[in-house]
């Protein structure tokens, strides 16, 4: 995301801190602008009471990502000649650098923020907008995949395209935050382990 450079998040245990603090700030953002501008509920963005039906949803889909993206890693990437350099990036490397407590805060942290930040809040608000299902998913996906360039690069930019094509495909389908937000942080979670 365009914010870590800003504040060069690995470089140290306060830059690593205050890019957190960054992002939890745009989370509580929206959840004030929803609430005191707009006055509207946060279910207006897709949060309702969690259930255990939810998280089993999103657990799922986040398995089957995982899955697909090893499809992408082991035979698609490859057939098209496009290698995913991402591992051999600095900001990989500094990311894996960072003790695993770490990973572990920043996957939740960017499976809440990115889905409060381009699902919930960009798709509720562009169908809207435009009443078109297929613009709601794809400028949102676009701005998500873009974003994520400057981190790690654009062979990246595939596998970023595919897990915000399956969470917005996920996020139309059900209409709920919960099950989105359990999905990305298995997702993140698994990258950050392996």
């Amino acid at each position: 995301m365009p914010i870590g450079p800003w504040i060069h998040e690995f470089e140290n245990t306060t830059h690593l801190l205050a890019n957190e603090a960054i992002w939890w700030s745009l989370v509580c953002f929206v959840f004030l602008y929803v609430r005191k501008v707009e006055r509207r509920s946060l279910q207006s963005i897709g949060f309702s009471s969690i259930e255990l039906s939810h998280a089993a949803l999103g657990l799922i889909a986040g398995v089957l990502t995982v899955f697909l993206f090893g499809i992408m890693y082991l035979y698609i990437l490859p057939m098209l000649g496009i290698g995913d350099g991402i591992a051999s990036t600095h900001n990989a490397a500094e990311l894996m650098a960072t003790p695993l407590w770490w990973r572990l805060i920043s996957a939740v942290r960017a499976g809440v923020a990115e889905e409060v930040i381009f699902r919930g809040y960009a798709i509720e608000r562009t169908i809207e907008l435009t009443r078109n299902r297929a613009i709601a998913v794809l400028a949102p996906l676009a701005v998500f995949t873009f974003a994520h360039v400057p981190i790690w690069g654009w062979s990246h930019a595939p596998i970023v395209a595919l897990g915000g094509l399956v969470f917005s495909l996920l996020y139309v389908w059900r209409r709920n935050l919960w099950t989105n937000i359990v999905a990305h942080v298995v997702v993140d979670v698994v990258a950050v382990i392996t």
